[in-house]
């Protein structure tokens, strides 16, 4: 797929129309960068949610789940690193006052290189860039800008100020009054809390090494070029795992975690074309490996879900900083001819944006369609949702409003509601009915007709081929079940 902007501005369109995605408090004119999820939206990511959660905590026995406070000690932050480098390099443009992330907007300039049939300058220009950023020259960054003649995407001028850092934390305060008030954060990530509980969970659940520890949670990031609809926003919910190992293992385990979640994610119906791996050349100072699993969005191949082998950096940050140990006694280290002895675990993270997985599975579902013939002009607009995550599972519609219709199909709804999420509507032609339901990603309708009055039959409807089928009214739970399992 590529870049397309026009299909990209369809999709998010589509998701406010439809009651997947609107943009916050947007009867004041909205919040930049912040969305709110709709009545199928909401649906739609609990589903994954769920999916993502069963995966890991009901489908490996050595994985188990918690939900740690957004609200940490303050020293938390101190620990991991993020109160010292959790910042992000920006330039302001003097004419417009519009400001950049560094990397940003270099890349954008490589992009319009590489559109341009010079890719060589442009892999040349993020390789230095590369360079600078690990060396946190931030001049030699503005000299890189300015001999390129990057120039301001509002204003066209090449007018930068000097580059800065700006840290990427909300800070509160925690405390009734001011003068006494501590200092806390909203979480810019979920993994801290995994770490501090370590041995919390560890103890408790009689967890032997290797064993994980998962968590879905919201975190808080004030980004400033916050762009791309809820690719990147400033309050967003993360699946994360931190799986603990023996040290010299990691390695091993890094590459089973790779394959592990590759799995995962083609499992959701989407083909291996749509994904890559990009491994990473400059590394986190927690990190000695570290890769994303990237899909093809209408906006270019972009991050999903990172997979980092983050060695012992955390829990030893935690048992410096708190003055408490976080090790495993190893009693199988014997079993291998090894001494028994205590050791920090390293670790392994699978780490995933449920908001970027919600908009790349809309983006691969997204389909318009021409349905025109030689008589007749006419198209769809249709989610093909993998069914176990669609919204609504069942539309079930009586053909009209009289007859004993309506009576039989909420007698269908009452017997299939408990089971799967089931939408019922009277209203409009069966046609429009259609198209609604195709448009939210509703994989299968029931439409109760006279025929149903004379034989119990009614018609099953699937979304993707259109087609149409008589079954029995009696097989509609046990069908559809099956159909969405």
């Amino acid at each position: 797929m590529a870049n397309d902007t026009n299909r990209f501005q369809a999709i998010i369109s589509h998701c406010k129309e439809y009651g997947f995605i609107f943009p916050s408090s947007e009867i004041y004119d909205g919040l930049s960068a912040v969305y709110d999820y709709g009545q199928y939206g909401s649906e739609l990511k609990k589903n994954i949610r769920d999916y993502w959660w069963k995966s890991m905590t009901q489908l490996h026995e050595n994985i188990v789940g918690i939900d740690a406070a957004i609200f940490m000690h303050p020293t938390t932050w101190k620990a991991s690193g993020h109160v010292d480098n959790f910042s992000d390099p920006m330039i302001d443009n003097r004419d417009s006052n519009k400001r950049y992330r560094v990397d940003h907007l270099i890349e954008g300039f490589a992009d319009e290189l590489e559109k341009a049939g010079k890719k060589a300058e442009a892999d040349a220009l993020l390789a230095r860039m590369d360079q600078l950023l690990a060396a946190n020259d931030f001049d030699g960054l503005k000299q890189l800008i300015e001999e390129n003649k990057i120039s301001c995407a509002i204003s066209g001028t090449v007018n930068w100020t000097d580059i800065r850092q700006f840290n990427l934390m909300f800070s509160t305060q925690l405390g009734s009054v001011a003068e006494d008030a501590d200092t806390i954060y909203l979480r810019p990530e979920t993994a801290q809390g995994i770490f501090v509980n370590f041995l919390n969970v560890q103890k408790t659940g009689r967890m032997k090494i290797p064993f994980g520890i998962a968590q879905i949670g919201k975190a808080f990031r004030n980004e400033i070029v916050a762009r791309q609809f809820v690719f990147r926003m400033r309050e967003f919910e993360q699946m994360e795992m931190q799986f603990f190992v023996r040290p010299g293992t990691q390695k091993q385990w890094y590459e089973f975690w790779k394959e592990e979640r590759m799995k995962w994610h083609l499992s959701l119906g989407i083909s291996a074309g749509q994904y890559r791996f990009h491994d990473h050349v400059k590394l986190a100072h927690y990190a000695d490996a570290a890769c994303d699993i990237e899909y093809n969005f209408p906006i270019g191949f972009k991050e999903v879900e990172g997979i980092h082998s983050r060695t012992d950096f955390d829990l030893s940050q935690h048992q410096k900083f708190s003055g408490k140990k976080l090790q495993y006694f190893d009693n199988d280290l014997n079993e291998l001819g090894k001494p028994y002895g205590n050791y920090v675990p390293y670790v392994v993270e699978t780490s995933i944006g449920l908001d970027r997985t919600v908009l790349m599975v809309i983006s691969e579902a997204y389909c318009e369609e021409d349905l025109s013939t030689p008589d007749k002009a006419d198209s769809r607009v249709v989610l093909k949702l993998p069914p176990m995550l669609a919204p609504i599972k069942l539309a079930v519609f009586p053909l009209t409003k009289k007859d004993g219709l309506p009576e039989i199909a909420r007698s269908v709804m009452e017997e299939c509601k408990p089971h799967f999420r089931c939408f019922y509507e009277e209203k409009d032609a069966i046609g429009k009915r259609y198209r609604r339901m195709d448009a939210i990603g509703t994989p299968f309708c029931i439409t109760i007709d006279h025929q149903t009055l004379q034989d119990n039959t009614v018609t099953l409807r699937h979304r993707d081929s259109m087609q149409q089928e008589r079954i029995a009214i009696h097989t509609i739970k046990s069908i559809v079940d099956k159909l969405i399992s």
